[in-house]
């Protein structure tokens, strides 16, 4: 069994070093000042305290980690790619459209299915999107998560490398496009024909149902554009979208640890 997580970790803190500096000096958007909302410390430590929990789950459910699975699956000769022996880059290639596919449908899944949504509204019902939402994410969400993968990877035959991989630009372009930055105008013309951009992303987090319902892709944009629903404008300006969701208001209540974690748990009307 193989251990990646100092290499996982070593580049989601760079990444995420990365993107606090640019928020800090370029803000997209400001942190709401009404009287009902969270202190910016309070947010924070809710979110990141929810990703250590989050972190912890996942471990405990799958120890050797989602590469380690892989790894053993490999030596056991499991899944379509030990079967067909295609050369090792195409088996990555592969490895990585199909993973990717993958998180794009179970994203729209989560969306879609009431006992699900309950579970992911945790991450949509911040009112505020920045990189710390990218990582906001309910334990047990996390763990159903690493189910689905990691039935995808006994299945398809993963190579560790590849889950490692993965990963690693899962969370990336996670953090990128939850970011309270703006690129300029022409980059982001020009980046949202490949990827997911912070612009593309806020419409996902708006409090319309129609606007939420689209721009599910993580990283790359085609997945949204090949299954239709990929939306290219909100109907307010990026700095004017409400972003959250309406039964969640901007409460303090529902931001810190404990009402993040029982979140999934209370019925909203």
């Amino acid at each position: 069994m193989i251990d990646d997580t100092f290499i996982r970790l070593g580049i989601f803190i760079s990444i995420l070093a990365i993107m606090i500096i640019l928020e800090q000096t370029f803000p997209a958007r400001q942190l709401s000042t009404k009287k009902q909302a969270p202190t910016k410390t309070t947010r924070l430590i809710g979110n990141f305290g929810i990703v250590f929990l989050s972190g912890l789950s996942a471990r405990l459910v799958l120890p050797v980690g989602l590469a380690g699975f892989a790894l053993y699956c490999t030596e056991q000769q499991w899944g379509l790619f030990n079967l067909i022996h295609l050369p090792s880059w195409l088996t990555i290639v592969l490895s990585l459209l199909l993973l990717d596919m993958l998180i794009y449908w179970q994203h729209r899944l989560f969306h879609k299915i009431p006992l699900l949504w309950q579970l992911h509204k945790v991450h949509h019902a911040d009112s505020h999107v920045d990189a710390s939402t990218g990582l906001r994410f309910h334990p047990l969400e996390i763990v159903a998560s690493i189910f689905i993968k990691a039935i995808a990877v006994m299945l398809l035959g993963v190579p560790a490398f590849a889950v490692i991989l993965f990963e690693v630009l899962l969370n990336g372009f996670a953090l990128f496009n939850h970011a309270n930055i703006r690129l300029p105008k022409k980059v982001e013309a020009v980046t949202r024909l490949i990827l997911m951009t912070q612009i593309l992303h806020r419409i996902h987090h708006s409090q319309l149902f129609k606007e939420s319902n689209s721009n599910y892709g993580f990283s790359v944009i085609w997945w949204d554009r090949l299954f239709g629903s990929y939306s290219a404008e909100a109907t307010k300006p990026d700095l004017e979208i409400d972003i959250g969701i309406k039964e969640f208001p901007d409460a303090k209540d529902n931001a810190n640890l404990l009402g993040l974690l029982t979140m999934p748990f209370k019925r909203k009307r």
